[in-house]
């Protein structure tokens, strides 16, 4: 019963709490990087290689384990398709981290509920009933969860928190404090536009998994796309070389950390935490990342926090567990349902 519970409760609260630690870390690494002159370009295109080479180790293994399913050219296809819409997501999500913060990224991360109701929406695979608590629910948190990015984007206000940076000088103020209004609202455009195609990769993915449930083969295979397809297109976009070098120092840290934790391990727990307990329960740790982006942009980066970014935060975190309230009331009942014993028809034992 012990190692029950440590599988089924234990195990996936502290991988999920770890990995949404990790993807901020990714991000803070990201912003220290390109101040050492890395293009962000060549570290889209580093991050997919060096996942694609670190679960190339192991894959001789796995494909023995699932040698009864096979790929054909459809699933290759639709792989390949994860590769595009993962890179240019990539591409906008870096820039946006580049014109704004940590903090706001994790921020508005929590639009990809709302964003992923919307488009079941459009894909029919959501029905709407306006007399049900649940869908008025997500309706709701929907419309409240674009109002507090709304908010996020278009007002900074005061600063509320601002902790001095040891390696950044007077002269040299923060690149968030010294980011005029205009960045901060293209790079926010561009994290929404992120976090847009991160519902549509979900989508996408879904459908791959039903025909071919290897989770491990899968994020290989969209890694290796990632790599192919962001190649050629960043040494398109970035024909500065000396962007490219990569110094034994933060930048070849924040490479390999990006490569091993967000691109490679983040995706394989967040596919093992959504088949184990359900998008639901992988969806409730995203406020965390707020908290976490927050206080390391303040210790690691000196970057202010805006009493902006707080309360869009708050009204984002609100909208968020509106959708996911209404998620886990539609789950309950169809469960319900589900257990509910076939109704019996009583015959009298004489007819007249």
């Amino acid at each position: 019963m012990t190692g029950r519970y440590c599988y089924k409760e234990l195990l996936p609260f502290t991988a999920m709490v770890a990995i949404e630690c990790s993807n901020v870390g990714v991000n803070v690494l990201f912003k220290k990087a390109t101040e050492k002159g890395l293009s962000y370009y060549a570290f889209v295109a580093y991050s997919y290689l060096i996942s694609a080479l670190f679960l190339l180790l192991p894959l001789p293994f796995v494909f023995r384990w699932s040698r009864s399913l096979h790929l054909n050219l459809s699933l290759i296809f639709r792989i390949f398709l994860l590769g595009v819409i993962g890179v240019i997501a990539q591409l906008c999500g870096y820039k946006g981290l580049n014109y704004t913060s940590p903090t706001l990224a994790s921020a508005l991360s929590n639009l990809i509920p709302a964003f992923t109701f919307i488009l079941a929406i459009i894909f029919r695979i959501e029905k709407v009933a306006l007399r049900s608590s649940s869908t008025l629910a997500k309706i709701l948190g929907s419309s409240i969860s674009i109002l507090g990015a709304l908010i996020v984007l278009f007002y900074k206000g005061p600063i509320t928190f601002s902790t001095p940076s040891p390696q950044l000088s007077p002269t040299h103020p923060s690149p968030v404090v010294s980011a005029s209004q205009t960045n901060w609202v293209l790079g926010g455009s561009l994290l929404a536009i992120e976090y847009l195609l991160v519902p549509i990769w979900y989508i996408v993915q879904t459908n791959i998994m039903k025909q071919y449930p290897a989770e491990f083969i899968v994020v290989f295979l969209y890694n290796l796309s990632g790599a192919l397809i962001s190649a050629p297109i960043c040494l398109l976009l970035e024909e500065n070389l000396s962007a490219w070098k990569i110094n034994p120092d933060i930048t070849l840290m924040a490479v390999i950390y990006s490569g091993f934790f967000c691109t490679g391990l983040s995706s394989l727990v967040h596919t093992w935490g959504i088949h184990l307990k359900g998008p639901v329960y992988v969806s409730i740790f995203k406020p965390l990342s707020i908290v976490v982006a927050a206080v390391s942009s303040a210790v690691f980066l000196g970057e202010a926090l805006y009493f902006g970014t707080v309360v869009g935060a708050v009204i984002l975190s609100f909208g968020f567990y509106a959708i996911i309230w209404g998620n886990a009331k539609e789950e309950e009942l169809r469960e319900d349902f589900d257990m509910r014993p076939p109704t019996s028809i009583k015959t009298p034992l004489l007819l007249s």
